[in-house]
């Protein structure tokens, strides 16, 4: 690949991605998969004015081997240097950026059971801590080749080949493989703040989701709630960053509690290190009581048990089934990407910072709102070419949204 396109693309998630201001401190956080990259990036957040930059390191192969030797309560131990480290992030509030490379089935027949309980005794501990910092510094979601994801996007080519490839969508589907990137998701952020701004002066009270496939979904939204997508900006330091580099959403947090009716999945969802496909959920009362899937639905009904709120919507996402990602016609097995091909909702964890004026209130009192909590935010897809999507006023009119898959305006 170009160093010359790999460097711009490295720019990008530091500057436009993470949005790194000068004298800040920067958390990368990547696979084995792209050491290379991972050199280049942490110079781009030098170059962008970064104090300092931490690499952790993350590697499937470990993970698997330390669930199968290591006892629950092992697994689930928070050490006090660990929770001392994220107390000192709290306190810092570095810019976080995430390297996604893994390969979609590299945990696959590992104990979910065990990994699940140990996943909940550290929440307990974390979570206090993951609390403090919501809304309060940047994050940044990016993606790089890993050898074994190459194979699965492109089976059959020779590794170097398929990394190529994968490479070539990934620059491709992030606008960072032609002319100025920084330039690209600014007019992209622009269209996407159009969107949020037509929606937002519509006065939505509920979406309704139909399907050819058997969706047939109704979930309510939260009267302070606001449709966001692409950009956003840091409140403690004015910091304008993107979270999801590539982005094609226009999103909303929906009201805890609040679903009725059936929805099945258009994409395999790359759960933890497997995946899930061909799988379908129906909810009541807001919560998903019963589903099913072809493959891995173990791992399904383990996703939304994972606490009380798992079974819960936290996002309802808008993604035109003609996107740029959809139309490469490539199935990445990354959520990453998948999600910005059609679509989607997500089980777990709302975001508090789509509701008005959410500086205002305390945590406790956006979750009365309806913001849903969880341990969790999975997104699963279900967008597809006939797709509608009606939005509902509170005087009762009833507003299209999406039509045949896309925007109705």
């Amino acid at each position: 690949m170009d160093t010359e396109l790999l460097r711009r693309y490295a720019r990008l998630i530091a500057v436009t991605g993470g949005g790194i201001l000068p004298g800040q401190s920067v958390v990368l956080r990547a696979g084995l998969d792209q050491p290379e990259f991972v050199l280049m990036l942490a110079e781009e957040c030098y170059n962008a004015g970064a104090r300092e930059v931490e690499v952790d390191w993350e590697y499937q192969p470990l993970v698997k081997l330390d669930n199968e030797r290591q006892s629950v309560e092992t697994l689930g131990a928070v050490k006090p240097w660990q929770e001392q480290r994220l107390r000192y992030r709290a306190d810092t509030l570095p810019v976080m950026l995430y390297l996604e490379s893994a390969d979609p089935d590299g945990l696959a027949g590992m104990d979910q059971a065990k990994r699940a309980e140990a996943l909940r005794r550290r929440y307990a501990v974390t979570k206090p801590i993951s609390d403090e910092m919501e809304n309060r510094y940047q994050w940044c979601i990016a993606a790089v080749p890993g050898r074994e994801w190459a194979r699965k996007v492109f089976p059959g080519l020779p590794d170097e080949a398929a990394v190529e490839k994968l490479w070539e969508a990934i620059l491709s589907c992030s606008r960072a493989s032609e002319g100025d990137p920084a330039e690209n998701w600014a007019g992209h952020n622009a269209f996407l703040r159009d969107r949020c701004d037509r929606l937002n002066a519509m006065g939505l009270v509920r979406l309704e989701y139909r399907s050819a496939n058997g969706t047939d979904l109704t979930v309510g939204l939260i009267p302070e709630a606001l449709f966001l997508g692409g950009a956003e900006t840091n409140p403690v330091n004015g910091a304008v960053y993107n979270p999801n580099i590539p982005s094609e959403e226009v999103y909303i947090t929906p009201r805890a509690g609040d679903a009725e009716g059936i929805v099945y999945a258009t994409r395999p969802l790359a759960y933890r290190g497997q995946l899930i496909e061909n799988f379908w959920m129906r909810f009541e009362h807001g919560r998903a009581v019963d589903c099913g899937a072809e493959r891995n639905e173990e791992a399904l009904k383990a996703l939304i048990s994972m606490d009380e709120g798992s079974c819960m919507l936290g996002e309802c996402a808008l993604v035109p089934y003609m996107s740029p990602i959809r139309n490469s016609g490539i199935m990445f097995y990354s959520t990453l990407f998948d999600e910005n091909a059609a679509c989607h909702l997500a089980l777990g964890r709302g975001y508090s910072s789509n509701i008005r004026d959410y500086g205002k209130y305390t945590l406790e009192e956006l979750r009365a709102m309806g913001v849903n909590d969880s341990m969790v935010h999975e997104d699963f897809m279900i967008g597809s070419a006939d797709l509608a999507v009606t939005g509902i006023t509170a005087s009762g009119e009833r507003i299209p949204i999406f039509t045949a898959g896309g925007w109705a305006f």
